[in-house]
């Protein structure tokens, strides 16, 4: 079984922190859903608070500074997309967000839709997965994986499921 906390990491580096969206990256098992949940709360806050415009806005934000986070820690680590680096989900969950209705119900199918397109990675989240290099393919096929969640998530919407 791996560290729960990888030694050769920083924890004085702020990198450290983004990428591991506050240490929820750092939880076993499954860090991804862990780096998701620990993601949704803020989503939730400024879809609710803000609305689509908001959250897009704070997804937009949030992308170059994932974009730093992963280049500094897996230069530190050494690692290509390690699965303590979340913020990367953050990312992909506030995307599915944006098409989500501010109910628990499609809330909550947001969370799945996403986290099934980011695990199981299909064309094309397998393509940035496989073929981007670096932090860039780290973010990107999450930022995919949110827009066919969200896809999805309309989807159920219109036909009133959600």
């Amino acid at each position: 079984m791996p560290p729960l906390m990888p030694a050769k990491l920083n924890y004085r580096d702020p990198a450290t922190w983004v990428a591991t969206w506050g240490g929820s990256g750092l939880l076993k098992p499954a860090p991804g859903t862990w780096g998701t949940l620990g993601g949704l709360p803020f989503g939730i806050l400024f879809l609710v608070l803000g609305g689509p415009t908001v959250l897009a806005l704070a997804a937009i934000a949030l992308f170059p500074v994932g974009l730093w986070a992963t280049r500094r820690v897996e230069a530190m680590t050494g690692d290509h997309d390690s699965g303590f680096i979340v913020v990367d989900e953050v990312v992909g969950i506030w995307i599915t967000l944006l098409f989500a209705a501010a109910t628990p119900l499609s809330v909550m199918l947001a969370f799945g839709l996403f986290r099934a397109f980011d695990a199981l990675k299909p064309w094309p989240v397998s393509h940035f997965d496989k073929n981007v290099p670096g932090a860039m393919g780290v973010m990107l096929d999450d930022v995919a994986a949110g827009l066919m969640a969200g896809l999805c998530l309309l989807g159920l919407r219109y036909v009133g499921i959600a």
